[in-house]
């Protein structure tokens, strides 16, 4: 029987049993070598751990010498490392568990791994149990929390006890070693919970002690960040969290505590207020460095061309940064000498270097006015050189008005005709009524405003003002027939040629009081009046048709008279007369 497991277990495992050779074995008897070997294995005891030498290994199992004339088999995967590597060799002395006397090869069967949990056990019991420390490794994320080896045994960690925090991303702890203290442990069943935020929590209060004892304001410390908000950011200063604005991380523009610092990040920071009884304390970074304000105006002169980085657009304008902490405003009407700017993005884009000129420094508000425009050529000091007052242009309406319309004259330079300024003799209401937007129209230039850079045009007066030669036209006295062109309450306004017309007033309309001009006659009617007089800088005429029938009558008088021989006038006379009389009644 002997012989036949021999031959068994050298067929399937070709390693020693015994330190004898098979010669040896050989020349021996089967009874006392059986004899033998149980005696050996009555010196062992199961669950005990023994040590041993590694004798050999095959791709499946370490053979290890544990003395007492027998040796013992264990599995090769119980000798590897995470990567899959055996980490022992022949010669190395281990410490293995006897689990049985002997396997189906004929084997006493020894555990690594129970010998190593086994000693793990131990050296827990001996660091006190429950509420005692370990160190560990934390290897897999699993539900409700970690599983952490701790020297070959398993323990859980749950999500509560991983931090001080609770919560996040427990995916970021895996692979880190550190102590734990032990919660609860059943070394029959092999189960063991830990904690990490215990003993972080007993390192806190430590730190907050040492902390508060040495915390002053004004002093200037170093500390990690915790958390990021919109609004600035929590700092541990040592087992105390400090507040630190937004407003106080830079002497520059900031919209998000995340543009400058992180999570994690170690930063200087200065203890602006602490409140020693509540434990609250504000902190400042830009105060742990020097403003740059103080001496901002003896690095910017007015007049000084500088470059810088757009970091900001608003409606009003955009915010250049020209170092650290320092920005200057460029207004929208600093942007362009021409073109009629309504949001700097037309011109600007966040992030865009530009280059401006200085306009004003003031270090006590900090605000350093900029300009754009400045960097080029005013236009309009030169647009004087280029079209004098008198200068005939020509030019595309670009927008019309209730009060004129604008003319361009050349790239961002439009001029303005003034609805009077259309017509010597049309009322025009609305330039829309003539003229339409993108028509182009020739115009003189009028005036030349620079400091308000405005530029007048006027279309009449590319003709001549048929006012000049109304009076010699139209001389008191003459006799005129006119087409009516409206009818007011007030009077009758008679068209005597293409944009000329005079008023008939309600009270020189008949030598019968009328109440009203309405009834008289009607728009488009011819009338026949007399001229009374002629105001050129008002540009009106006054007409009578009262004053004309009076000297009607009065020559028809006359002419009768004369029939009989009596002396006679002429109608120019009458009408003279008439004039001077002030009235057709006399």
């Amino acid at each position: 029987m002997m012989d036949e497991k021999r031959m068994k277990r050298q067929k399937e495992m070709p390693i020693k049993r015994f330190h004898d050779t098979d010669d040896e074995l050989d020349q021996g008897s089967g009874g006392e070598f059986e004899e033998m070997f149980q005696d050996s294995l009555k010196q062992l005891r199961v669950g005990e751990i023994v040590r041993g030498v590694v004798v050999q290994i095959s791709p499946d199992y370490v053979l290890v010498d544990v003395g007492y004339k027998s040796e013992g088999c264990v599995p090769a995967n119980e000798f590897m490392d995470e990567n899959g590597q055996l980490t022992v060799k022949v010669g190395d002395p281990v410490e293995v568990l006897f689990e049985r006397r002997e396997n189906e090869l004929g084997y006493i069967v020894l555990s690594k791994k129970k010998a190593q949990a086994h000693l793990v056990w131990d050296r827990i019991a001996e660091a006190g149990g429950e509420g005692g420390d370990v160190e560990g490794k934390i290897v897999a994320k699993v539900k409700g929390g970690l599983n952490v080896d701790i020297g070959g045994i398993t323990g859980f960690l749950p999500a509560s006890q991983v931090d001080l925090r609770p919560g996040g991303n427990l995916d970021r702890y895996v692979g880190q070693t550190a102590t734990f203290k032990i919660l609860k442990m059943n070394r029959k069943r092999g189960n063991i919970v830990l904690s990490r935020r215990v003993l972080l929590e007993v390192e806190r209060d430590k730190a907050r002690e040492d902390t508060l004892s040495t915390l002053a304001e004004g002093q200037v410390v170093d500390g990690v960040v915790k958390n990021i908000t919109d609004y600035g950011a929590f700092v541990d200063l040592g087992g105390l969290d400090g507040l630190l604005h937004i407003t106080d991380m830079s002497w520059g523009r900031l919209t998000h505590p995340g543009e400058l610092i992180k999570v994690g990040d170690t930063v200087k920071v200065m203890v602006l207020k602490f409140d020693r009884a509540k434990g609250k304390i504000s902190l400042g970074m830009k105060q742990a460095m020097p403003d740059p304000w103080l001496n901002v105006e003896a690095k910017y002169q007015a007049g000084e061309r500088v470059r810088g980085k757009v970091v900001s657009l608003t409606e009003y304008g955009a915010f250049i940064a020209l170092e650290e902490g320092v920005e200057g405003l460029v207004h929208i009407s600093e942007m362009s000498w021409t073109k009629r700017v309504r949001h700097p993005s037309e011109l600007l884009k966040v992030g865009e270097e530009v280059e401006a000129v200085v306009l004003g420094v003031d270090p006590g508000n900090r605000r350093i006015s900029l300009g754009l425009k400045q960097t080029s050529v005013n236009p309009w000091t030169v647009v004087g050189e280029r079209y004098p007052v008198g200068t005939k242009i020509e030019g595309q309406i670009k927008n019309i008005t209730d009060f004129g319309m604008f003319i361009g004259i050349e790239d961002g330079i439009d001029g303005l005709v003034h609805v009077s300024d259309i017509s010597w003799t049309k009322r025009i209401k609305h330039p829309g009524e003539i003229y339409s937007k993108g028509e182009t129209v020739q115009a003189v230039i009028l005036n030349i405003d620079v400091a308000n850079e405005r530029l007048s045009l006027g279309i009449k007066q590319l003709t001549p003002d048929p006012w000049s030669e109304i009076p010699g036209k139209y001389r008191p006295g003459t006799r005129v027939v006119g087409k009516v062109s409206s009818v007011t309450d007030f009077g009758v306004f008679l068209e005597l040629e293409e944009g000329i017309e005079g008023l008939v007033h309600v009270s020189e309309l008949s030598h019968e009081k009328l109440a009203s001009p309405k009834g008289f006659c009607n728009v488009g009617d011819e009338l026949e009046a007399v001229v009374l007089n002629v105001d050129t800088v008002d540009r009106k005429i006054g007409l009578s048709i009262k004053s004309l029938q009076s000297a009607l009558e009065k020559a028809e008088f006359e002419a009768f008279m004369g029939s009989k021989g009596e002396a006679t006038s002429n109608l120019g006379d009458l009408l003279k007369e008439v004039k001077k009389n002030g009235n057709g009644d006399k």
